[in-house]
């Protein structure tokens, strides 16, 4: 994982980070159950390359939903890797499942 991908604990760092953030956030959250641990461990790799490629213009937060129930629960997350583009607190969109690094590019240039 880079350096430059948070991974919060617990929800108040999940909140704190979002209110620290001046850029628009990335949460990417995970699972640990059996069948989300290998799509979540190759997402890592790509979130990661994401993260270092949109320095400056993008914070991004690994979520463990485990870890962060309430944030998951915020928004609507059922299923793991999932993704929530938040601008200035706002859900700028929603994703769900594996995705190559174009598909996060365009899923993040649509609304950068």
């Amino acid at each position: 994982m880079a350096k430059r991908v948070h991974q919060p604990r617990e929800d108040a760092e999940f909140d704190f980070i979002l209110g620290m953030s001046g850029v628009p956030v990335l949460a990417y959250f995970t699972g640990t159950w059996p069948k989300a641990i290998e799509p979540c461990r190759a997402m890592d790799l790509v979130v990661g390359d994401i993260a270092d490629e949109y320095t400056g213009r993008l914070t991004a937060v690994r979520t463990d939903i485990t870890r962060c129930p309430s944030a998951t629960k915020r928004y609507g997350i059922t299923g793991a890797p999932s993704y929530v583009l938040l601008k200035e607190g706002e859900v700028m969109a929603h994703g769900t499942g594996p995705m190559t690094i174009a598909e996060v590019r365009e899923f993040l240039d649509g609304h950068l």
